[in-house]
């Protein structure tokens, strides 16, 4: 019984021993460069009156290639790919929700915000579908594209009042990474403003609150 136990207990030695080299030579991943949304460039905020109404930010919804920190690319047809050793700080919808927020902050026309991870109630709601947030090349030039399905609905009811789509192609000089991030950055900018501009615009449309 003892010889069996000694037996046992040298070839577990072995294991651990073959398991440890093993694991010492397996090639590791470089560890990858987490980036952030490049900070928006201040712009003037807009001199009309605050509204009366609240907006609550609602992450978009997305597919699972783009509800997802990988920075995604497709370099060819409809093949999606994303850059090696390289991610976002968020998915891609927590970006843009976030972006908006900002947005709508610096704009001043709606001083009542909320996001979606909070329970606080609001008249209105906006959301959407983001069908497109990554580089895309046509033969060797390539831009980043970020396209959104937008969606203002009722803060009570969820009924849409509003929907349009934004689309904007930002062109690349530079497809180095880096230089990919900054283009998303001025991408979101030039989006960000046109949806600020149109739920405003929508906003304004409606009933004002406690009056329907």
């Amino acid at each position: 019984m003892r010889l069996a136990y000694r037996i046992a207990g040298h070839w577990a030695l072995l294991a651990s021993f073959a398991l440890t080299g093993a694991c010492s030579i397996l090639p590791k991943a470089p560890p990858a460069d987490v980036y952030r949304l490049p900070s928006a460039q201040a712009g003037a905020a807009a001199q009309a009156q605050a509204q009366p109404w609240s907006l609550r930010l609602a992450k978009p919804q997305a597919s699972d290639a783009l509800n997802s920190t990988k920075i995604a690319v497709i370099p060819q047809g409809d093949v999606l790919s994303s850059y090696k050793a390289s991610r976002w700080s968020d998915p891609a919808p927590v970006l843009l929700r976030n972006r908006l927020l900002d947005a709508f902050t610096r704009d001043g026309r709606v001083p009542l915000l909320s996001i979606d991870d909070s329970n606080l109630q609001a008249d209105f709601e906006l959301g959407g579908v983001l069908q497109a947030f990554q580089t895309e090349y046509q033969g060797t030039a390539a831009s980043v594209v970020i396209r959104l399905d937008a969606l203002l609905v009722g803060g009570k009811d969820q009924r849409i009042l509003a929907s349009r789509r934004f689309e904007v192609r930002q062109p690349l000089s530079d497809v180095q990474v880096p230089a990919v991030v900054a283009g998303f950055g001025q991408a979101s900018d030039k989006l960000t403003a046109q949806v600020v501009a149109w739920a405003v615009a929508q906003g304004q449309k409606q009933p004002k609150p406690g009056n329907n």
